[in-house]
């Protein structure tokens, strides 16, 4: 066959030997050549080239059990400190355990193959392999409701200006403790990194606030707030430059970050062509009809995904424990620091910006 095939145009499968004293991003870039390593390096490049442009605005979601493994300190705060997340959507249940660190308590190392009848008779909670005290629980759930009684909570107010106060606090409860670069919440109230959980009243974190609510607290969460303030980000972003969505996991915070389009297309009425960038690490198979599975191309037909872009969305079937930190080390070695957007501050702005945002015109029919 005279010429060489389209499709062989690709990088030679010839791997050098993994040798000592190799980076993560070496490792990723010479040794990641197929299957989800693959498109693991795909991911690295995307989030390195083009996600951390100073035109991208970045959203981060979180679902799982990350902080409790560890991946709020190891990851998660070295990206927000370095300028490549901008604003997050997580679940409670992430934010409740992150608080741990914050107060100073501990989780440990442990087996996923233990009694946990035994377990709960000596007072030990379990997720998966990391085990604590039941105490953590309650020491956590004590400074929740304890919080929910301070002036600066009697109010409504939507989940990010709700977490920027559990921030402050906390940050001062780590300052008191000696202890730094553990939360999170921390570092992101000050980054002015906005945190939103999609389903507050679905945590320990929520629970509090109905519990305190019946001794007449008067913290009210609104989501209604959250869904506009968010939708205000999305639509500044592509006004301006490109929104890129990174989804660890699935769950309702990938739905809550990807439904502003819809909100501001389908809702709103105003003109919107999608997210410009999008990369997931899951496990879930897109065949059950679960959302944590659901491809960016099914995304294009709800108006979620820029069809322009789609050249630009990676789904790495991967663990986001395993993808997370090679993800951030990789990010820290191959990209400098971006400034801080401080979105938190300019949630104000950026609504009004929304709200007076002319509709596009019906169509008219012949």
């Amino acid at each position: 066959m005279d010429g060489q095939s389209s499709f062989l145009l690709g990088q030679k499968i010839a791997a050098p030997a993994v040798r000592a004293g190799m980076t993560v991003r070496e490792l990723v870039d010479e040794s990641f050549l197929a299957y989800n390593s693959a498109r693991l390096k795909e991911a690295c490049s995307l989030f390195c080239r083009k996600m951390l442009e100073p035109s991208v605005t970045v959203g981060m979601t979180l679902s799982g059990a990350l902080t409790p493994a560890g991946l709020g300190g190891s990851s998660i705060i070295p990206l927000i400190e370095q300028g490549m997340v901008d604003w997050i959507v997580s679940t409670g249940a992430n934010l409740y355990h992150d608080t741990h660190f914050a107060l100073g308590k501990s989780l440990h190392k442990g087996s996923p193959f233990v009694n946990d009848t035994v377990l709960r008779a000596d007072g030990i909670v379990r997720i998966y392999d990391v085990l604590f005290s039941y105490d953590v629980l309650l020491d956590t759930d004590r400074f929740y409701y304890e919080l929910m009684f301070v002036e600066e909570f009697q109010r409504t107010m939507g989940t990010a200006e709700f977490h920027y106060l559990v921030g402050k606090y906390l940050a001062a409860r780590e300052e008191t403790l000696g202890v730094s670069g553990m939360s999170l919440l921390v570092a992101a109230y000050r980054a002015d990194v906005p945190v939103y959980t999609s389903s507050p009243g679905d945590s320990s974190i929520g629970m509090n606030v109905a519990a305190a609510a019946m001794k007449g607290g008067r913290c009210v969460i609104d989501p209604s707030i959250d869904v506009n303030e968010t939708a205000g980000i999305v639509y500044d972003a592509t006004r301006h430059g490109h929104s890129a969505v990174v989804i660890f996991g699935g769950g309702s915070p990938k739905n809550f970050m990807l439904q502003t389009e819809p909100h501001i297309q389908e809702v709103l009425g105003l003109e919107e062509s999608g997210h410009s960038y999008f990369l997931q690490f899951t496990d879930a198979r897109p065949d059950t009809g679960g959302l944590s599975g659901a491809t960016p191309s099914e995304a294009v037909s709800w108006g979620k995904v820029d069809p322009d872009y789609l050249p630009d969305a990676i789904v790495c079937y991967l663990d986001s424990t395993v993808a997370m930190p090679i993800l951030a080390a990789y990010a820290m070695d191959a990209h400098e620091p971006r400034p801080l957007k401080r979105l938190y501050q300019r949630r104000p702005e950026l609504l009004k910006a929304l709200a007076g945002a002319t509709p596009k015109k019906p169509v008219k029919e012949n």
